[in-house]
């Protein structure tokens, strides 16, 4: 599936961008679990390997990772470095959904 394909929803779409090697990624994994058992059908998750999608993340100028990004009717809505707590995500989410 392509990226564009991915983020054309409205629905809104979280992109956890992360690789395997990255300790601070394995911290936001569980975090972003909870958001996903929370919002349910208000929000799809994806997560994407900058390693394995390496011309994505240069497209998409991802410079560290973990970042998690909100996309929404395939516009970048919100976009954060770094582990972010749950309900900053969650509040972010609602936030683009009620736009």
């Amino acid at each position: 599936m392509k990226f564009n394909d991915i983020i054309e929803s409205d629905t809104p779409v979280l992109i956890d961008f992360y690789a395997d090697w990255c300790g601070p990624c394995h911290a936001l994994a569980p975090i972003i679990q909870e958001v996903k058992n929370e919002m349910g059908e208000k929000v799809k998750v994806v997560k994407i390997d900058v390693d394995r999608n390496e011309a994505l993340a240069q497209k998409l100028q991802i410079m560290s990772i973990p970042t998690i990004a909100i996309f929404r009717n395939g516009k970048l809505e919100w976009r954060a470095a770094g582990v972010q707590q749950k309900q900053t995500i969650i509040h972010k989410i609602e936030e683009i959904a009620a736009l």
